[in-house]
């Protein structure tokens, strides 16, 4: 079996949540500073800034990490925007900020970037499993556009896509294996093709010439999406992260690593939230303060407005996710991403299993299949609700080998076994909403306090458009998509 290193050990609901195997690392990457990729920069007040080293606690997976995080060097600090949560959501937030105004931003994590779920997923920026009218489709489809405009500023640049952040165009294929799931595919396609997306149903011929590995029988067909695309978490987040720090020789930009925070501080006379006590420091904040913190967003915010007469309840639940790597498996290959239809379907009934509080029997495996940008399998996928819990399953493990087999004929020509020195297990915990929302937007009873979180296993989709819609909100600009749905009023 492939060792694991496990960084959480308690079930403290303000800790790390993610597992990943030994073998990983992060990689380093040169980055470019061009205005049409993070914007023009504004000078602002000056901010002593020092280097002063905090590794001390980091995943081992980032101990490869090129270069310490910026501090500021004083222990009281001030700054227009702070952000709770390092993850991609909360990075490509403070991007927005230092990209698109003169404001000054200090990230706040209890870890470091990609200890959470951000560093646990697949990659995957897809269209194909989006339904047209759903409340998510807009933002989505936004987030995309941007996703794609940044690779290619990067390509316009001389630099490859591919090297900075993992991004490839693979297509994407959700795969059907039934009578009825091969009508739905048909009807999804064609409001995809209606709404203006390049979409296409394959048949089982077709699809067994866009993708030979697949097992195909006469009831099998797929939605292809050829302008869906992948990309690599860690190497996306660190590039964003590269780009963020060079505002920190204008004194805007500033990051606070292994240091949660504690609690709010409001002011006597307004009631308005004017710092944010660490565990190192007190951070003032000017404008807004965004709370970022994935599955553990609804339990800190209990914890921040406890000794007030605020109520809210931001009910963001753990949701555990498996997913397994295959490194050097050069005899398989993936010409697209791929899913099956299941995998879309996994909100069904939750609402009345988490009503009912049987948590321990929604877990669900279905397959996803992408190929990494160093060229291993990446199989999954797994969901349950399981608390806090990170450690490494096997008997889902050994589901999610056998749920591709039935997919992949070539996978059953090796025991699992064979693979135990060339394996990374990926464990982390997403940011469930039992609406299947996220909830972008200010906190009821404390204007200047706003919620991103609870977006699941769609945080790298879904982040530039978050990103966006949330700068807007606090800037006052014209928004661009509707955000009325992932308000947290009525829901929190």
């Amino acid at each position: 079996m492939a060792s694991a290193s496990i960084f959480l050990s308690h079930p403290n609901p303000y800790r790390n949540d993610v597992v990943c195997s030994s073998r990983s690392r992060f990689r380093s990457f040169g980055f470019a500073c061009q205005s049409n990729v993070f914007g023009s920069k504004f000078t602002s007040k000056s901010i002593s800034l020092s280097t002063a080293g905090t590794r001390a606690g980091r995943p081992e997976f980032a101990s490869s990490w090129d270069s310490e995080p910026i501090s500021a060097s004083h222990p009281h600090q001030t700054f227009d925007v702070l952000i709770i949560g390092a993850g991609i959501i909360g990075l490509t937030i403070a991007r927005q900020f230092l990209t698109g105004s003169d404001l000054s931003v200090a990230v706040i994590d209890k870890a470091v970037p990609c200890s959470g779920a951000t560093g646990a997923g697949q990659g995957y920026i897809w269209m194909a499993p989006k339904t047209l009218g759903s409340d998510l489709w807009d933002l989505a489809l936004r987030s995309q556009k941007l996703w794609e405009e940044l690779a290619e500023s990067l390509s316009e640049q001389g630099l490859d896509p591919l090297e900075q952040l993992g991004w490839k165009k693979t297509g994407s294929l959700l795969v059907g294996r039934t009578p009825e799931e091969l009508e739905m595919l048909k009807r999804r396609v064609k409001q995809q093709c209606e709404a203006g997306l390049r979409a296409e149903y394959l048949s089982a011929t077709d699809l067994r010439i866009k993708e030979p590995e697949l097992m195909v029988d006469k009831d099998t067909g797929a939605a292809f999406l050829p302008d869906d695309s992948q990309l690599d978490a860690r190497r996306a987040v660190e590039f964003i992260e590269k780009g963020n720090r060079l505002y920190s020789s204008e004194g805007r930009y500033a990051e606070f690593y292994n240091d949660p925070v504690m609690s709010l501080l409001r002011s006597d006379g307004s009631g308005e939230v004017k710092a944010i006590k660490t565990s190192r420091t007190i951070l003032h904040c000017k404008k807004a303060i965004v709370v970022a913190a994935g599955c553990w967003s609804g339990s800190l915010m209990q914890d921040l407005v406890r000794e007030s007469e605020i109520v809210l309840d931001v009910p963001v639940k753990p949701r555990k996710g498996h997913l397994l790597v295959l490194e050097n498996f050069n005899s398989f290959q993936l010409n697209h991403g791929l899913m099956e239809v299941g995998y879309v379907d996994h909100h069904t009934a939750l609402p009345n299993i988490l009503a009912s509080g049987l948590l321990d029997q929604t877990l669900s495996v279905s397959m996803t299949a992408t190929m990494g940008a160093m060229g291993n399998i990446v199989l999954g996928s797994s969901r349950q609700f399981a608390g806090f819990c990170t450690e490494v399953e096997e008997t889902i493990i050994s589901r999610i080998w056998e749920r591709a087999g039935e997919f992949f004929p070539k996978l059953r020509e090796k025991p699992l076994s064979d693979f135990s020195k060339s394996r990374e297990v990926r464990v982390g915990l997403r940011p469930y909403m039992p609406d299947g929302k996220p909830v972008i937007g200010p906190v009821p009873g404390l204007a200047n306090v706003f919620l991103a979180t609870g977006h699941e296993g769609e945080g790298l989709t879904l982040a530039l458009g978050t990103a966006e819609m949330l700068a807007d909100m606090v800037l006052g600009n014209a928004e661009k998509i509707n955000a009325a749905s992932f308000a947290a009023d009525g829901r929190c």
